[in-house]
Parts: C-alpha cells; sequence; structure tokens
C-alpha cells in the first residue's frame, strides 16, 4: 500500500495556539519545510533490491537533537544497549520498546511497516518545544515548556499513540481530515493507551483511560491531554481552556479548525473503544484491542472511512462480541454503515424502495436487510413516522419515491428528496 505522510502530533493546534500565539505559526512553519525536505529525500532514496534484508524486529535507535531542529541529530542509544543516564532517552527506550513488542506479540505486526524496519525517534527536539510528533519517518519529542507540558517522553501511552500513527500510515492510511483523521488520532489512543495498561497490568476496567497522563505541570488543573472514557473532561485549566471533545455525536465539532477536528472528534470513538473494552472484560489490548486493529488492517477501512464506516468494520470483526462492540458504538451514537450483519439473535430490518414516473414511465424496485441500527433504516423509519401525504409534484417527468419499512410506506416526490433520502434510494436501486 502506497502510505500518505502527514506529520501527526499528540497536542492539538488549538492548545499549543493557547500555550504561546507563535508556536502554532512556527509548528506550522515547521511542517510545511518538513514535508518539502522529505519528498526531496525521499525523491533520491533507491528503492530495495529484489531479496534485500529488512532490518530485525525490534530495531530502534534514539538520537538526540540537542535542542536543535536538525533531524535525527546525535546518535545515543539503539536496542541492546545499557541505558544512557539520559532520562528522555531512556524513556523513549522503554516505551518504543514495550510499543514494538505489543504490535508484535499481541497483533502480529512485525514494526510499524509489517516488515520489521527500523524504528528512529529524536528528543530534546527544539527549546521549549511542548509537542510530539510522527513526520512520516520518525519519531519526534520535544522537552516541554517547562510551565504548561513537562518532557514528552514521561508518558509511555505518547510514544504508543506516535508509533501507532505510523501502523496506521502503513496500513488504511486514513486522511488527516475530518472523521477519517478523528479516527486516525484515535487509532493512535487507542493502541498507546493499551501499551500503557499492558505495561502496567491492567485490566479494561482497572484502567484510568487518561491519554498524558503526567505531562502537566503541578499547576495545570487536569489530568492529561484526553480522556478516552470521559471525552471533555481531561482539565478545565484558565490558560488553558476546558477539554472540547464530544463524547456522542450529537456535539460533534463540524468546524475547519485542527483539520476538520481531528483532535476534537476523536473522542467519540474514543469513548467507543473505552465503552468496548470494558464491556468484553480482561484486558483491552486482547479484548476490544484485537477487533480494532483487525478492523485498521483487514482491507475493510481505506483512506476516507468515517465513523459509520469503522463501526461497521469492528463489528463485523467482533464475532461472539458483536453486541458489546454495536452497543459502545450506539452510546456514541454512531450507526454502523449499510452491510453490517445484524448481531447473532437479532432479525434483520427489510428496507424496501420504489421509483416510477420519470420520461420514460418505469418502475424500478430495490430491497435489502439492514442491521435495525443502520442509518438507512432509521432514515426511513424518520419519514414514515412523520406521516406526511404525498406533497404536489414540482415539474414534470420527474421520478415518484415509495419507502416502506416495518410494514409502513410513504411517498415522496423527487423535488422533495433529502440528501439522506436520496442516497438511500440510489443504493437500494442499484442492489
Amino acid at each position: 500500500m502506497t502510505s500518505r505522510k502527514h506529520v501527526c502530533q499528540i497536542v492539538p493546534p488549538y492548545l499549543m495556539q493557547r500555550l504561546n500565539a507563535g508556536r502554532l505559526d512556527q509548528d506550522n512553519a515547521f511542517r510545511v519545510a518538513r514535508a518539502e525536505h522529505l519528498t526531496r529525500v525521499l525523491a533520491q532514496i533507491p528503492a530495495p533490491e529484489a531479496g534485500e534484508a529488512t532490518a530485525e524486529a525490534g530495531d530502534w535507535t534514539v538520537y538526540t537533537a540537542n535542542n536543535g531542529t536538525d533531524l535525527p541529530g546525535e546518535k545515543i542509544r539503539a536496542a541492546g544497549d545499557p541505558e544512557s543516564g539520559d532520562e528522555s532517552v531512556d524513556e523513549a527506550a522503554t516505551g518504543i520498546t514495550g510499543s514494538l513488542a505489543l504490535f508484535e506479540e499481541v497483533y502480529g505486526r512485525d514494526s510499524y511497516d509489517g516488515q520489521g524496519i527500523e524504528v528512529v525517534m529524536t528528543v530534546h527536539y527544539d527549546r521549549d518545544y511542548a509537542n510530539a510528533f510522527w513526520d512520516g519517518t520518525q519519531l519526534v519529542f520535544g522537552d516541554g515548556d517547562g510551565e504548561i507540558f513537562q518532557r514528552f517522553t514521561k508518558a509511555v501511552d505518547v510514544i504508543g499513540h506516535e508509533l501507532s500513527h505510523a501502523v496506521t500510515e502503513h496500513t488504511a492510511g486514513l486522511v488527516y481530515q475530518g472523521q477519517p483523521g478523528a479516527l486516525n488520532e484515535s487509532m493512535s489512543d487507542v493502541f498507546g493507551s493499551c501499551l500503557k495498561q499492558r505495561l502496567l497490568g491492567q485490566s479494561a476496567d482497572d484502567a484510568d483511560w487518561i491519554i498524558g497522563e503526567g505531562l502537566f505541570a503541578e499547576t495545570v488543573q487536569g489530568v492529561g491531554l484526553r480522556h478516552m472514557l470521559e471525552p471533555g473532561t481531561a482539565y478545565d485549566d484558565p490558560t488553558l481552556g476546558k477539554d472540547p471533545q464530544p463524547a456522542h455525536m450529537d456535539d460533534i465539532y463540524d468546524g475547519t479548525d485542527d483539520n476538520g477536528g481531528v483532535h476534537i472528534n476523536s473522542g467519540i470513538p474514543n469513548r467507543a473503544f473505552a465503552l468496548a473494552a470494558k464491556a468484553i472484560g480482561g484486558n483491552s489490548w486482547d479484548g476490544a484491542g484485537k477487533i480494532w486493529y483487525a478492523a485498521l488492517t483487514n482491507g475493510a477501512v481505506t483512506t476516507d472511512t468515517d465513523f459509520a464506516g469503522f463501526a461497521a468494520a469492528t463489528i463485523a470483526e467482533a464475532g461472539d462480541q458483536a453486541e458489546a462492540v454495536t452497543t459502545a458504538w450506539s452510546e456514541v451514537g454512531v450507526t454502523p454503515a449499510s452491510g453490517t450483519p445484524a448481531p447473532d439473535g437479532e432479525a434483520p430490518t427489510v428496507v424496501k424502495v420504489r421509483r416510477s414516473g420519470g420520461f420514460l414511465g418505469r418502475t424500478k424496485e430495490g430491497v435489502a436487510e439492514l442491521a435495525p441500527s443502520a442509518a438507512q433504516v432509521a432514515t426511513v423509519r424518520d419519514l414514515v413516522a412523520g406521516g406526511a401525504a404525498p406533497s404536489k409534484p414540482k415539474g414534470a417527468d420527474r421520478y415518484i419515491y415509495e419507502f416502506e419499512v416495518d410494514g409502513r410506506t410513504v411517498v415522496v416526490h423527487e423535488g422533495d428528496m433529502s440528501p439522506e433520502l436520496r442516497a438511500v434510494a440510489n443504493e437500494l436501486l442499484e442492489s
């Protein structure tokens, strides 16, 4: 799969703007320059020869930027080396060792590309740099600003978060925009949290579900960057403001900031995962984690998959836990996309559409058996619940649609069709 490279950062732009108005501009300028640099460098790298050996699983190297911005910087420690005595270097080593073990031992994945590529990390990036990111080739960690944030290697789930961006890039390649981008962020929180819980030996019930615990300075009124189980409660601080993450689709952010809310709306799928993990029981990395990983990597999730599509993919992989996963998504207001089979023991709902009229006067019918929680079922049920009589046709030679669900029907003229109804009709008529 061709990977899509983008700089994925743990701290959202809306927080960086609050820390230092100039820091966000500096960060944006860096990302542009770094992307241009990467394009030039990658274009000069020859493709591997057939049969050429890849790096061994577990290979990693930690560099220091010595508070500069040149990457990767000075090599300090590699896999198998003793501790360096540099706190950030050794925390990065511990975090990446655990992260690679999680993906290899639990999910059978050999490094982030699945082929054992070496993981490159740089610590002590820039001065007072309050962020961590994956830039498409390596992981980078700042030391924090000393006022709001401490060093970013201190929270092991941050290291797992950034490596997981690399995994997503090399699998589904979810674009870093809108709902796919929020899923991209959520996948990193999911596996970052699984890593933290695995290293601590916690069950899903025992876990605190906090991302970035320990990053904040003592003066900050907050527990971490995000709270997966209770989005919107991670912090409420005079300087940072209140955690803006929604916990339900009713409150989804639909603006343009933060690439369409990738760090904000990730709270919705985050909560779905936490709820599913607790419902399934045991530990999260073996339970819900295996379902989420399978959904991410089995080909059903593509670059532009939204919440509904990802929900459907997880339910399809859930097996005996399909009911628990379906309920988790339902609790955050996400209805799985069409084509999702109903959980065992739950009868599917039949939805029909009949189109007549038009210039040729032809009639066409479509029918589908869908999960009762599918979005199409809800759309048609809402229509028939209104019980409205057909309106006067708008224009000549236009179609007339008759929808049926639960034994009830309603007629809608083409000129009165909502985009949602039109999408349902087209899908059923083409099936």
